[in-house]
């Protein structure tokens, strides 16, 4: 570990096991994941913490995914006193009701396909754009909207550690 190692990331590599796995768990709620994560602690930057974060990611099988995806709410419905999915979809904050009802009806249509939520990392996107892609992605084929969940997770992932390693 080198002197420039972000604050946060000097705490999760020295935190007690049940500490580090809680701060992942809040990261991801697939347990196949994170103990691949804290199999792997102490992490010399960020860079080597993505590294196993994305290579986790590319192993997990469907049930492990299933995991994962239980984790985040349906878009435009936050967990009440979450702060992290509060801002990671603060593009529908300010969704008008057509759009808000849109992607009620969106949502429940791809959840009645796939069997999970509409998963996509929505920081920085708007209501419009994720509407969009819902939309988009409603006719995948199951295998396919897999690997599309698979890489949202990944974007998810890396913002949240990104957060863990400086601390916030």
């Amino acid at each position: 570990m080198t002197s420039s190692t972000a604050p946060g990331l000097t705490r999760f590599n020295t935190a007690e096991e049940g500490d580090a796995r809680a701060a992942l768990h809040e990261v991801c709620a697939s347990t196949t994941w994170v103990g691949k994560l804290l199999a792997q602690r102490p992490y010399a930057d960020a860079a080597a913490l993505f590294t196993a974060s994305d290579a986790a990611m590319a192993e997990l099988n469907a049930e492990d995914l299933a995991e994962a995806m239980a984790g985040h709410p349906p878009i435009g419905r936050p967990k009440p006193g979450d702060p992290t999915s509060s801002r990671e979809q603060r593009g529908m904050s300010g969704a008008s009701e057509e759009l808000r009802a849109e992607m009620l009806e969106l949502n429940l249509a791809y959840q009645d396909k796939f069997g999970h939520v509409f998963l996509i990392c929505a920081t920085g996107l708007t209501g419009e754009e994720m509407r969009d892609a819902v939309r988009a992605r409603i006719d995948n084929t199951p295998e396919r909207e897999r690997e599309n969940v698979r890489t949202e997770l990944v974007k998810i992932n890396r913002i949240r550690l990104t957060r863990l390693a400086q601390g916030g």
